[in-house]
């Protein structure tokens, strides 16, 4: 096994902090970047970056179509592999640039990292995303037990991500003082609140009926006035382990002061509650497709569509529209054997759809590249 390669470990720290310094890159997406290179130096043998070629960008695109993932140990999907040519790409066409690899290395060389057009097309194809319905959120929640504290938070979590349609980060790294039960509010304040992209925006809590509201008020009001905590606790804490009588370490309550320092455990109450529920596993994100079908249903007007994108933290509705919005194959179904038939359909499409609706979707489309044609 070939050793790594100590100056491909210092300009790769370099490009890491111009990602994140000048490109402003989370975490998640560098150490995606950082996978791809280092999965392109084992296949490569830890060759110095200054001897790139063409020819290796070649070779490196064959081993990729052999490769399998370790999860299903399946071969690697189209988007896998476009998403990992894509940034050996963009980091070589850096590279490129750099004092030292200027004189040694070809912008043109790092286009061989691409695949067939066909195969971006289908790495790019939007996809059904499988997301549970309203009522089986409901029936989760309902079905969670209450006994104890941590109990207690677990259900209020649930009914909380339905209520806000709040990311998981965001849910780990929420306190008390962001929560406004009068005004019926949350702020999403990103300089305590681990939300995409440092976006400050403020959610109120979705019409979703059922016993939501009152589960987080009650909890609310069961940190405040039973734990006697304040604004700066968590309003989702993490588990308290300690002893406990046989003299095993096990939870034993709720721990005060700190939130989550990930979105895992959040993750692991969902998949349990969903399990528990004789559901499948529907993980945290899965609930703003859910609130977007809502949105879909109950919208009348392009203004409270617009409302309701906005309290998903979207400035776009097109990014709502396109990005969760897809209709549900069995609602395509419904929806198009509805229309068949139909006598002068056409004319009564044209008079239920609102014309400044229609004119915000094109402009959308227009802005879109291409101009939104196809």
């Amino acid at each position: 096994m070939a050793k790594p390669n100590a100056a491909n470990a210092r300009i790769k720290r370099e490009y890491f902090t111009y990602l994140k310094e000048a490109q402003r890159r989370d975490e998640g997406s560098i150490d995606a970047v950082a996978k791809a290179l280092a999965r392109f130096e084992e296949a490569n043998g830890h060759k110095d970056f200054k001897t790139f070629h063409r020819a290796q960008a070649v070779a490196f695109k064959h081993k990729l179509d052999q490769q399998t993932a370790v999860r299903t140990g399946k071969p690697l999907s189209r988007a896998t592999v476009n998403s990992t040519l894509s940034a050996l790409r963009a980091f070589f066409i850096w590279l490129a640039g750099q004092p030292g690899y200027k004189s040694r290395l070809s912008y043109a060389d790092a286009d061989y990292f691409n695949l067939a057009e066909k195969d971006v097309r289908i790495a790019k194809a939007a996809r059904h995303k499988a997301f549970p319905t309203l009522e089986q959120v409901h029936h989760v929640i309902a079905a969670m037990p209450t006994g104890n504290a941590i109990e207690l938070r677990n259900r209020a979590l649930l009914a909380f991500a339905l209520l806000t349609g709040a990311r998981d980060g965001a849910l780990a790294s929420f306190r008390l003082k962001h929560v406004d039960l009068v005004q019926g509010r949350v702020d999403q304040d990103a300089r305590d609140v681990r939300t995409k992209a440092s976006k400050t925006f403020s959610t109120w809590f979705f019409p979703v009926g059922g016993d939501t509201l009152p589960i987080v008020q009650d909890w609310c009001e069961y940190l405040r006035t039973t734990l006697l905590w304040g604004d700066d606790d968590p309003l989702f804490p993490p588990t308290q382990i300690g002893l406990g009588e046989n003299g095993g370490f096990m939870p034993i309550g709720l721990r005060r002061g700190e939130c989550w320092q990930g979105a895992g455990p959040i993750r692991d109450i969902f998949r349990n509650a969903f399990t528990a529920a004789g559901l499948p596993y529907f993980n945290p994100h899965s609930l703003r497709d859910t609130l977007v079908q809502l949105g879909e249903q109950v919208c009348t007007t392009p203004e409270q569509f617009k409302a309701w994108s906005q309290n998903l933290g979207h400035e776009r509705v097109m990014t709502t529209l396109t990005s969760y919005g897809t209709v549900a194959p069995h609602r395509q179904a419904e929806l198009i054997r509805g229309l068949s038939g139909a006598k002068g359909a056409a004319g009564k499409l044209a008079a239920t759809v609102d014309p400044a609706f229609l004119a915000q979707v094109v402009a959308a489309m227009q802005s879109l590249p291409g101009g939104g044609q196809g």
